[in-house]
């Protein structure tokens, strides 16, 4: 199996993993505040990875300096920009709109991958990011309201992602894979948990019955170790192997597996134009991985033809 198809599958689990673990989060965070959630999240996944790097890749210490440093520093505060944005965001406009505004990443990506990366997306590329961007619109915009101020801090949510996703692919040719993970894990750690100290309660959320409590520990744990610290680590390490616009398609399946994670564990519903949505996300990354037919050029010569 080629190494394209198997970054693919790898980052399409990454998703299904972001996806299921949606629910745990919405209820983690009605006892826990949501920057101090992120910065134990964050912080218990950077511990983790760190101990991996000690027993595993020892050497890849070795490799440790200013630019690796930097490198990981800079993924990881475009990580942490997003998620703050989308926190202030959610104060200010409903979850659908921001759900829908945040998947605009998917069409960010080929843009800013033209500039930053000179990568142009295919046509089947471009054809897939409208199909999917469409079956989001159809999958989260319930409804239809009046932008306003938190609608702006989730489209910059929604840049910063973008940005990671780019980011993301730029730096993991250049350095080794777990130390880039453990520095922007890290990274976002920190500012998390800096966050938290300023705009929050803290001594509210660490408290011991808020911490002990088992949908906060339950929550805490899958998402540390699964959709933090193994899931950045897959995308750190395959994302090398495709192209961006391809990551944020695949990406984009997120709020499908969200959709099915909360219709099997919370018993919500979905409408038609939701399951149509999902359809057309997967119809949408399901046709970005089709072969570009090339059309062969004419002849124009004498004798070349016939």
């Amino acid at each position: 199996m080629k190494k394209p198809i198997i970054a693919d599958i790898s980052l399409l689990f990454v998703t299904f993993i972001w996806g299921m673990t949606f629910v745990l989060v919405q209820n983690a965070i009605d006892f826990l505040e949501p920057f101090a959630f992120n910065g134990i999240r964050f912080l218990l996944a950077a511990i983790l990875l760190f101990l991996c790097l000690l027993i595993f890749e020892k050497s890849q210490l070795k490799q440790l300096n200013f630019k690796v440093a930097a490198s990981g520093f800079f993924i990881g505060f475009w990580l942490f920009l997003g998620y703050v944005t989308q926190t202030i965001g959610l104060l200010y406009t409903t979850t659908s709109k921001a759900g829908f505004i945040t998947g605009l990443s998917v069409v960010l990506v080929p843009l800013f991958s033209m500039f930053i990366l000179k990568q142009f997306p295919t046509r089947n590329a471009v054809l897939g990011v409208l199909i999917a961007t469409f079956g989001l619109f159809l999958l989260t915009m319930t409804d239809v309201t009046a932008m306003n101020i938190g609608d702006g801090f989730v489209f910059i949510c929604a840049i910063s992602f973008a940005l990671h996703i780019i980011l993301t692919g730029k730096f993991s040719h250049q350095y080794p894979t777990l130390l880039l993970t453990v520095i922007q894990i890290s990274t976002v750690a920190i500012l998390s948990m800096v966050s938290s100290f300023i705009f929050e309660d803290w001594k509210q959320s660490f408290r011991e019955d808020v911490l002990l409590s088992q949908d906060v520990i339950i929550a805490l744990m899958i998402t540390s170790i699964f959709a933090t610290a193994i899931a950045f680590f897959i995308q750190t390490n395959f994302q090398k192997y495709t192209s961006a616009t391809r990551v944020a398609l695949i990406f984009a399946m997120e709020p499908v597996f969200a959709a099915i994670a909360g219709y099997y564990w919370v018993g919500e519903r979905l409408t038609y134009s939701a399951l149509l949505g999902c359809s057309l996300i997967f119809m949408g990354m399901i046709f970005a991985e089709l072969p570009v037919k090339k059309i062969p050029m004419l002849r124009k010569s004498k004798g070349l033809e016939g």
